[in-house]
């Protein structure tokens, strides 16, 4: 039952990052075509890209999460034996959770609704600035929800054992030394 709802759940945000993207590539081909082939350039169109920038960032760090495919200097990790790589991956996943959850869902929160509550609108689509600031605490929850799962997929690779392959997929690869 898990596994379906978080295979729903990754399904959902890639492809609403897939939309986002295809919008934001869009409207970038609007702003250039009316800027340099109509010489009258779009009012909004650029305003819809940073929007859409913020969205896309924040939902693809969540899905780079879960796919295991974030940037990171991993040349002393890798070096590490089996045992002490998995406790370094743990603390990892722990420090992710916890900024995720503090600074961006509780923290994004707050941001979203004191926002709409001023009732601030952007200039040029008149669209309240909350509904884009809530790219903040959803991607928080996806990436609270991702790094505690993999950290009780090390957790559990620990008490067994076994060491957890890079792309998260819980896969036994060998055994810890």
């Amino acid at each position: 039952m898990f596994r379906t709802i978080k295979k729903v759940l990754d399904h959902s945000l890639e492809l609403l990052v897939m939309v986002v993207v295809v919008v934001l590539v869009v409207d970038v081909l609007w702003q250039v075509f009316t800027r340099f082939i109509l010489k009258d350039p779009s009012t909004w169109s650029e305003e819809l890209a940073v929007f859409m920038l913020i969205w896309v960032s924040l939902l693809g760090a969540a899905v780079a999460l879960n796919r295991g495919a974030h940037l990171g200097i991993d040349y002393f990790v890798g070096k590490l034996p089996p045992r002490k790589r998995l406790y370094t991956e743990i603390f990892a996943f722990l420090c992710v959770a916890l900024f995720s959850f503090t600074v961006m869902v509780l923290g994004g929160i707050e941001l979203v609704t004191s926002t709409l509550r001023l009732e601030q609108l952007s200039p040029a689509l008149g669209v309240r600035v909350g509904y884009v600031y809530l790219a903040i605490p959803i991607s928080g929850f996806f990436l609270v929800l991702y790094s505690v799962i993999g950290l009780v997929e090390r957790l559990t690779a620990l008490v067994k054992g076994t060491l957890v392959s890079q792309s998260q997929t819980s896969h036994v690869e060998e055994g810890i030394d």
